[in-house]
Parts: structure tokens; C-alpha cells; sequence
């Protein structure tokens, strides 16, 4: 029985999953492709690190040639990360008419429909089940479950290292910085967290999403981002006051001729789904026409999880090589490009926190500004004791444009009563 011959290109935590998970399920392999699959070379850029013992070290290489130039080999798994070099050698294995397996967010954000054009035009296949939501199959989903069914929204938590650090700042009251030292102690975000507290890498994950929930081509750095340094414990408190949680989410609604597609902290009521997911989880809501509201979540990332959406896509392109219709499922995606929505047109409520010197009139100024941007107030509370110490106020709106909101916020913050830069919280309903 002939096995199908892969060419692993990184090992690292999710390559090293990727080899776990296959050697493990051997047997279950071969009865879902109908032949093994065998691991023949792995590029690495450091052949002395150690790795999972699954490893035959005699298949590592330095050598990209060694593995890309090597026409015996059937399926290519990219699992390196980043920009450069995988754009290449992801190109130069779909050019080989040869299928690649890949789990980088970054490069499909940037260059997903390009490569999904050029996956179709050689007749192979492209899937990036792991790319987004580690374990949690929405990828296969959206191009396949969903396929008959229109996509009208979705909102996900797709970022563990956000949630977590969100997580511990409202159960034990944690300042950010304090939370996001625990994660890193944990593993759970890396030495330089910018890349997830951001918000980039979401918005990278709701890139890949729009292009198979609303055949949407964008440019990654279009879409607008606000990450969750500004969060206080505070906010937490007051979210919970109003029975709202605080969590990071990555949003699209599609809008006729445009798409929304925006990244940022929310208060999400307390009884909906997205509220109760918490720590490291993911979870991602999505609505159809047809369908209606649906609810994925699980472990968003990881060796093994991400490892099974990983290899899940490499059964599946071994299956579709061995019947001879390599490149089917990549030529159900259809992608085109599309106009991001304006974030000042977004109508909704808000939270606004405001740090002000407690003087007379002050209330008065900031409702002032408010209802001459045209945003009026639907409650309001005050804690501080006044005095020489500035006080806290907070507001939520009643709906509102993100411009109007915006031109408000603008005017207090350079007020003589403003102690500190207002903050605003969207809520999403």
C-alpha cells in the first residue's frame, strides 16, 4: 500500500502535534485515506533543538530544497508562521501542483485570496482549518456546512491570550499588566504579547473568516483594531454593575455593498453565550439566513487542538489525492473584493468612563457635550468621594453613532474638567 508522503515545513508546537497526532492515530489514518501517511521530511531552522519524540530526527533538514525540491512527495504541511519565508514556499509547493495544509493566520490575512486563486489554477487544494479557533472546526463550517445558507453576521472571541488576561482582571480584580505576567508564567502569551493584546492577531483570524462568511478579499491592516491594554479593573466592576462582561471580540456583519468587519473590546451581556466563555477558550457565534444563530467554541489554541484541525485537512487532501480530485473543495471558495463599512457610520450604545475634577457643573459640561454631538444619556453612575480627588463617572448611551460618539468624546478630553482621557467601551447587542 503506498503511503502518502508528506513534507513538514516547521515543527515546532503545532508541528510537533501534528507528528503526535499521527503517529497515534495510525491505524485510523489508514482507514480514512486508505493508505498511511508518512512524514518523509522536515524543514526546521534549528536541527539541534529538541523535540517530541515522535521525530525520526533522521528526516530533519536545514535545507528547503531538500523538501521542496523533492517531487515524491505528495501533501505539503506549512506550520512555520509568519510572512517570510512561508509565502514562498507555500507558493512554490501550490506551483508544483502539489496540496498544502496550512495553519498561518497572518499569511492567509494577506494573501489568502492570491493563494486560493493560485491553489484553483493548479488544480490542488489550500485548507487552513487550523488557521482559526485552533480545535473548533469554523473554517470547515463556513465553506462547508454553511454552503447552501447565507452568512449574515459573526462575532467571535478568537484570541485565548486576551480572553485570559480579561478573564483574571475581572474574577481577581488584576491590573493588565499583572494578568498578562500570570498568562506569560502560564504559556498562555508570548514574551512580547503585542501581537495578541493588540488585537492583530483577531483581526488576522476575522480576515481569513470574512473571506469564506462573506466571499470578502480585505486588507488585513483596513480593518479597525483596538486591542485591551485600556482596561481597567474598574471597568470591569462597572461592566458587571450593568450586567455586562468586558471581552475582546472580532466582529462582521454583512452590509449590501460593504462588509463590517471591526476588532475590539465589548460589553457583552451577561446571560449571552459569548459572556460565560472564559480563560483560554474560543468561541465563535455565527448567523444564517437559514439557519439562523449557531454557537462554536473549544480550545482556540495549543499543539493538539490546532494539530487536529491540522491534520483533519490532511486526511482530507491525501483522500481527495488518492480519488483524483485534489483541488475540489478549494474551488468552492469564492472570493471577491469588498469595501469595509466606515467604523464612524456604526450605530449602537456605548459605555463612556469618564476620570473628572469633581466641580460644580461638571455633570452639566459633559451631558452638554454629549447632546450637542446629538448622543443622549441611558444611566449614569458616579463613584469617588469628590473632594481634591478626581471622581469616576460612567454613562451608557442609548444609541448612537461611532461619529457622533467619537466628536463628543473629542471635545471633553480637551475640557479643563477632564482628569483623563475619557474612555469608551462599545456594546455589543
Amino acid at each position: 500500500m503506498k503511503p502518502v508522503r508528506i513534507g513538514l515545513l516547521g515543527c515546532g508546537t503545532v508541528g510537533g502535534g501534528v507528528l503526535q497526532l499521527l503517529r497515534a492515530k495510525g491505524e485510523q489514518v489508514v482507514q480514512s485515506v486508505g493508505a498511511p501517511i508518512e512524514v518523509t521530511s522536515v524543514l526546521v531552522r534549528d536541527a539541534d533543538k529538541t523535540r517530541v519524540p515522535e521525530l525520526d530526527r533522521s528526516r530533519l533538514t536545514t535545507d528547503p530544497e531538500a523538501v521542496l525540491g523533492d517531487a515524491s512527495i505528495d501533501v505539503f504541511v506549512e506550520v512555520m508562521g509568519g510572512f517570510d519565508p512561508a509565502r514562498a514556499f507555500v507558493e512554490r509547493a501550490i506551483d508544483s501542483k502539489r496540496s498544502v495544509v496550512t495553519a498561518n493566520k497572518m499569511l492567509l490575512a494577506m494573501h489568502g485570496p492570491s493563494l486560493i486563486d493560485r491553489a484553483i489554477a493548479n488544480g490542488v487544494d489550500l485548507a487552513f482549518e487550523g488557521s482559526v479557533g485552533g480545535g473548533i472546526p469554523v473554517i470547515r463550517v463556513l465553506r462547508e456546512a454553511l454552503a447552501s445558507d447565507s452568512v449574515v453576521r459573526l462575532e467571535g472571541i478568537v484570541n485565548g491570550t486576551c480572553n485570559y488576561v480579561l478573564t483574571r482582571m475581572r474574577a481577581e480584580g488584576l491590573g493588565f499588566d499583572a494578568a498578562v505576567r500570570e498568562a506569560q508564567a502560564k504559556g498562555y502569551a508570548e514574551a512580547d504579547p503585542g501581537l495578541d493584546v493588540d488585537g492583530h492577531d483577531a483581526a488576522h483570524k476575522l480576515v481569513v473568516l470574512a473571506m469564506l462568511a462573506f466571499g470578502g478579499s480585505v486588507e488585513s491592516g483596513s480593518v479597525p483594531t483596538e486591542g485591551i491594554r485600556g482596561i481597567d479593573p474598574i471597568d470591569h466592576r462597572f461592566a458587571q454593575r450593568f450586567g455586562f462582561v468586558i471581552k475582546h471580540l472580532a466582529i462582521g456583519r454583512e452590509r449590501g455593498e460593504a462588509v463590517e468587519l471591526r476588532v475590539h473590546p465589548a460589553l457583552v451581556h451577561q446571560e449571552a453565550p459569548l459572556a460565560n466563555v472564559n480563560g483560554v477558550m474560543n468561541a465563535i457565534a455565527i448567523e444564517g439566513t437559514a439557519l439562523g444563530a449557531t454557537v462554536l467554541s473549544g480550545r482556540g489554541a495549543g499543539d493538539l487542538p490546532t494539530a487536529v484541525s491540522v491534520v483533519a485537512d490532511v486526511l482530507d487532501v491525501a483522500r481527495a489525492r488518492r480519488s483524483g480530485v485534489s483541488g475540489l473543495a478549494t474551488r468552492g471558495i469564492k472570493t471577491r473584493a469588498r469595501a469595509l463599512a466606515p467604523m464612524d457610520d456604526l450605530k449602537g450604545r456605548y459605555y463612556l468612563r469618564f476620570q473628572v475634577h469633581d466641580r460644580p457643573g461638571v455633570l452639566a459640561r459633559l451631558a452638554g457635550a454629549l447632546g450637542d454631538a446629538g448622543v443622549s444619556i441611558e444611566q449614569m453612575v458616579q463613584e469617588g468621594a469628590g473632594g481634591a480627588s478626581p471622581v469616576e463617572l460612567v454613562m451608557l448611551t442609548h444609541e448612537a453613532t461611532e461619529r457622533d460618539v467619537q466628536r463628543a468624546l473629542g471635545v471633553i478630553a480637551r475640557s479643563e474638567v477632564a482628569a483623563a482621557a475619557p474612555r469608551m467601551i462599545r456594546i455589543q447587542e
